[in-house]
């Protein structure tokens, strides 16, 4: 089967894969795809809203279900042919389930709607995806139970009904396919999606491709002429024709062992890619410095470093910033010259230290411990890699506000030739850098001709661009 720029082809041990049918250029979208059913988490349903899934501030909400929220008027009515069932369920049975049962709710209520059938650009079924149900230990599949369960008392009794068989199926392929959403920013998880196409690409650590959501165009007075949340697959470089297609399904910075553990954890698959059968990238991830201390000595700082970062996350989860602060200093402390720049301990402390001095608003130091992550993730990631576009976007950030206007500019004139080919140009990030190379770039050629000082120019910066990239630190 094919649609658009791909074809489905049988990928051997790995199953169902996608491949191109014609040669690709870098940053060239291989195919957008709508949500098949979609849902807002519950522990943000009135602060993100539950059509564009974009976060904001003073949301409406439904005045029937008292649940789901809404940027506006035009945005209720684009979500309503989603949201109606769901909504009377909701009423009827009083309470709101998690989402995993209410994404699976929504699914069959989009699937009876288009009577089963697959749309001509959707290349299988959404029920004819992999649920690997007879893989999972005995612990999940008792969480999947008491799940179909709940769906079974929310399900309306005005609907088609379904044997618990098949709703355990549908929750099988939730687990095993369903996205997390992100929002506008990319700075926080916000919900749950099915994009059946996307299901189709294959995982490898080192992809030809990336998926990004875009949130679509909602500012249309009609809801008839917004644009759809969607799932773009770029590419991250030239592919040739015929060439699989792959995204990657976890974090490229960890040691090959541990995604492969992710990875059959998470989504029971046993990657065989070149990076993970020749350990590529390992030995930069848990290197020495160059002093070359013992081995015994890089052990026991390792173990320092892990048993830190659990404490540092705990004090974050608590929003004890002192703590996050005074821990990542003892730590850095600690790692000098006995771990590289690339170990992945040093990299995690590093990038604690960045947020939390951020958000202290201590941007000189935090721009200094930046430059040295930066350091580390150039020589780990791929050139074009969305999470490397964003370390450099928060670098460049922090560098702007602790005055160090060029060196911040450069940083986000690269972060922004990334987000062009991961995210495209009218993505939300990539506008914001857009904003913020054009302001810093401003800022430059007016110290440089003394029109302005910097601190009367920093006091008097009131951009969105400029908002935009305090939030970014903030929430990072």
């Amino acid at each position: 089967m094919t649609a658009g720029n791909m074809e489905l082809f049988d990928a051997g041990t790995k199953g169902r894969g996608l491949r191109a049918r014609r040669d690709i250029n870098t940053g060239e979208v291989l195919f957008a795809e709508p949500s098949y059913a979609a849902v807002v988490f519950n522990s943000l349903a009135s602060q993100v809203c539950h059509s564009c899934f974009r976060r904001q501030a003073n949301l409406h909400r439904c005045a029937q279900c008292r649940f789901a929220h809404y940027c506006d008027r035009t945005c209720q009515t684009a979500g309503w042919d989603d949201h109606k069932q769901e909504c009377a369920a909701i009423r009827k049975s009083g309470s709101v389930p998690n989402e995993n049962v209410r994404l699976a709710a929504r699914l069959l209520w989009r699937r009876n709607r288009d009577q089963g059938l697959a749309s001509d650009s959707q290349l299988v079924p959404v029920d004819q995806l992999q649920d690997h149900l007879t893989d999972l230990p005995a612990e999940e599949l008792e969480k999947l139970e008491l799940d179909v369960r709940t769906f079974l008392r929310f399900w309306s009794c005005g609907t088609k009904q379904h044997p618990s068989e098949y709703i355990s199926h549908i929750f099988g392929i939730i687990k095993f396919n369903g996205l997390t959403l992100q929002d506008q920013r990319g700075l926080e998880s916000v919900g749950l999606g099915l994009f059946p196409n996307l299901s189709l690409v294959n995982h490898d650590c080192w992809p030809n491709c990336t998926a990004t959501l875009n949130h679509g165009n909602r500012s249309a007075v009609s809801s008839t002429l917004h644009s759809p949340l969607r799932m773009e697959l770029r590419a991250l470089g030239k592919i040739s024709e015929g060439e699989e297609l792959t995204v990657s399904y976890v974090d490229f910075l960890n040691l090959s062992a541990d995604r492969q553990k992710q990875l059959k954890e998470r989504f029971q698959l046993d990657c065989s890619c070149n990076h993970c059968t020749q350990h590529i990238g390992d030995d930069l991830m848990a290197a020495a410095a160059e002093e070359k201390p013992s081995a015994d000595v890089v052990k026991e700082v390792t173990t320092f470093s892990k048993e830190t970062l659990e404490k540092v996350e705990k004090a974050r989860h608590d929003g004890d910033h002192g703590q996050v602060l005074k821990l990542c200093q003892q730590c850095l402390e600690k790692q000098e010259k006995v771990l590289a720049e690339t170990h992945l301990c040093k990299l995690r402390v590093l990038s604690a230290l960045v947020e939390v001095l951020s958000y202290l608003r201590k941007f000189s130091e935090a721009a200094e411990y930046a430059r040295k992550m930066l350091e580390g993730y150039r020589k780990l990631y791929p050139p074009y890699n969305p999470q490397l576009g964003l370390a450099l976007m928060r670098a460049g950030v922090t560098h702007w506000h602790a005055g160090q206007v060029e060196v911040g500019h450069k940083m986000i004139c690269k972060a922004y030739r990334i987000m062009i080919v991961t995210h495209g140009p009218n993505h939300s990030i990539t506008k914001d850098l857009e904003s913020m190379r054009s302001l810093t770039e401003l800022e430059l050629k007016a110290l440089k001709e003394n029109v302005l000082d910097m601190k009367n120019l920093q006091m008097t910066s009131s951009s969105s661009a400029d908002e935009s990239s305090k939030d970014f630190l903030r929430k990072q």
